[in-house]
């Protein structure tokens, strides 16, 4: 039967945090911050590398709210903010600018698909943070939404 969960726990969260966190330190990234949030929007855990800014807890939280509530990646907001920049101003008027649109926020999902929550990752190219999603949603043994 594959890996189903109803809901993210936090064995699986500390996974995906760790593994975030790894492929950072591996590569030499800069200093990063991981922050996993609930299929709610509530955060579960967040991790903040040593040297990363204060602010970018902040951010990957925008990231993933970002991924969540828009029910897409950061990095699809992104492209739709070049393309419709009016849509993304009134996207951050509502929420009171708490999304981020910039590629490392994805969603977490279970193996058929349901939305268990989101990771988002900020402290160095967007690229690189969202490698580190991928990374960290991978070895949760879960999947990473488009």
């Amino acid at each position: 039967m594959g890996n189903v969960m109803s809901s993210l726990n936090l064995e699986a969260t500390r996974k995906i945090l760790a593994n975030a966190g790894k492929l950072a330190e591996d590569e030499g990234y800069a200093p990063m911050a991981f922050v996993v949030i609930d299929a709610g929007g509530n955060m579960i855990a967040a991790h903040r590398q040593d040297g990363a800014t204060h602010w970018r807890i902040g951010i990957a939280d925008g990231k993933a709210q970002c991924a969540l509530g828009m029910g897409t990646s950061s990095r699809k907001i992104a492209e739709v903010a070049e393309a419709r920049p009016a849509f993304v101003q009134s996207l951050m008027a509502m929420t009171g600018g708490k999304v981020i649109t910039s590629p490392g926020g994805v969603r977490i999902l279970d193996d058929k698909g349901a939305t268990l929550g989101a990771i988002g990752v900020s402290g160095d190219l967007p690229d690189r943070d969202e490698a580190c999603a991928f990374a960290g949603i991978k070895a949760a043994s879960l999947q990473a939404g488009e």
